[in-house]
């Protein structure tokens, strides 16, 4: 997407993908990019690194109205990517998860909105599809008032959509580092819940990318998925640590053997595209003319990581974890 002369706001702009998107932003001629995050170290820390003077900084909370009405003054487009990703953190502090996930995610519609913000895109997880625990649960609710946000705009020109992957490599969540560090540290096994656990994987510049590559899309209401390979632990913990054993450990409460990224219901009103999918929102104002070449999918389609089209060698793992 051209974006020349926009204001971008990006709300957990210090993190691991915001960090990314801004230097790929940058490469454009844009107008500001606002980083909207809560850690004054994390700021200044970045700050130091991203020396480029369209560059602001707003220290502020998500969960803070008042303050999102201030930041969004001006802003084109938002990026929503702060939130509580913890899974056992979200189990063991509920009312924290759904404060920041949940009501924030209507925060940032109201400000959206009341601002005229012309596209929101929220960042959603695998873990939204089909939840059994509570960060895939506030995610989900999430996801779903980012669509009907679209029914709230009235005749303002905002624009809501999200946009749901998998695993990335490289981020600071990743269970790349934690292997890595075990290694490091000379440890002889690495824990793997069960051998038979898959995963789908991206990298942070397929990430930031796609989310360039949406904003292009947005009509209004979309959940966009793109085609991402699948991979197992274990081929991922023989690329990281090779000469380490693999110690099974057992499911951890909250996780599942395989991830879901469009579930059989979904896919019913999902359209799918060269290299990605759109979950198509159930709107009344919705047009056909607005799928642009999308083919409907079969009957019993859903995208589960254990059944995909695509996988990763160990190789292929052993080069993404280089890079």
């Amino acid at each position: 997407m051209n974006l020349n002369n926009k204001t971008i706001l990006v709300t957990g702009g210090t993190g691991s993908f915001g960090k990314k998107f801004i230097t790929k932003v940058l490469e454009q001629d844009v107008k500001k990019v606002i980083v909207f995050s809560r850690d004054e170290l994390k700021q200044h820390e970045m700050a130091q690194e991203f020396t480029d003077p369209r560059i602001r900084f707003f220290i502020g909370d998500v969960r803070d109205r008042d303050r999102l009405y201030r930041a969004f003054d001006g802003v084109d487009i938002v990026i929503h990517a702060a939130a509580l990703k913890h899974v056992g953190a979200c189990e063991y502090n509920p009312f924290e998860a759904v404060k920041t996930n949940i009501h924030s995610a209507q925060n940032i519609v109201e400000a959206a909105i009341d601002r005229g913000v012309q596209k929101v895109i929220a960042l959603s997880t695998d873990k939204a599809a089909s939840p059994i625990n509570l960060y895939g649960a506030t995610k989900l609710a999430s996801d779903k008032l980012f669509v009907a946000a679209n029914s709230y705009v009235g005749d303002k020109d905002t624009r809501f959509a999200v946009v749901r992957y998998g695993n990335v490599v490289g981020s600071r969540g990743s269970v790349v580092p934690f292997f890595k560090k075990l290694r490091d540290q000379g440890a002889t096994e690495i824990p793997i819940t069960d051998e038979r656990m898959t995963r789908f994987w991206i990298t942070l510049d397929q990430g930031v990318q796609f989310v360039i590559d949406s904003l292009e899309r947005i009509h209004g209401g979309e959940i966009f998925v793109p085609k991402i390979p699948s991979m197992m632990v274990t081929d991922l913990a023989k690329a990281i640590a090779p000469e380490c054993d693999i110690n099974i450990v057992g499911i951890r409460p909250g996780e599942k053997l395989h991830e879901v990224m469009i579930t059989e219901d979904d896919a019913r009103r999902t359209l799918e595209y060269d290299s990605y999918y759109v979950i198509q929102p159930e709107f009344p104002w919705w047009r056909d003319e607005f799928s642009n070449g999308g083919k409907p999918l079969s009957d019993g389609f859903s995208y589960v990581s254990n059944v995909n089209d695509e996988w990763l060698t160990v190789e292929d793992l052993k080069n993404l974890v280089k890079e």
